[in-house]
């Protein structure tokens, strides 16, 4: 029985962690929780916004992501066509890479999404 908890531990591990290779580092409490600490839709569905919000203020990352001058309505968390609800995993990819939503459309530099 112990051996049957031993991998099935192990099989868990390396089912989450097949996908960690993205990881970003300020993550790596939710890591320690489990999957589920994030993945409140099941494993097989990107988390929800309500999942990211727990941690993530609309209002906070777009200051943070606030442009001046020229560049001023290309925060991509504040924009001028969805303000600060674009849905988060438009964007986001914890394991995977992904392309700003904006893309789709214009050619803003944002260089986290080279």
């Amino acid at each position: 029985m112990k051996q049957l908890c031993i991998c099935a531990s192990l099989a868990l591990g390396l089912a989450c962690g097949v996908h960690a290779q993205d990881q970003r580092d300020y993550h790596q409490p939710l890591y320690e929780e489990g999957c589920d600490s994030c993945h409140d839709q099941g494993m097989n569905k990107f988390p929800s916004d309500e999942a990211c919000l727990q941690c993530h203020d609309p209002a906070e990352v777009a200051e943070q992501t606030a442009r001046e001058g020229e560049e001023k309505l290309q925060n991509p968390h504040d924009s001028m066509h969805y303000g600060q609800d674009a849905p988060c995993m438009e964007c986001h990819g914890e394991h995977t890479p992904k392309k700003a939503l904006c893309q789709e459309c214009h050619n803003f530099d944002y260089p986290k999404f080279k």
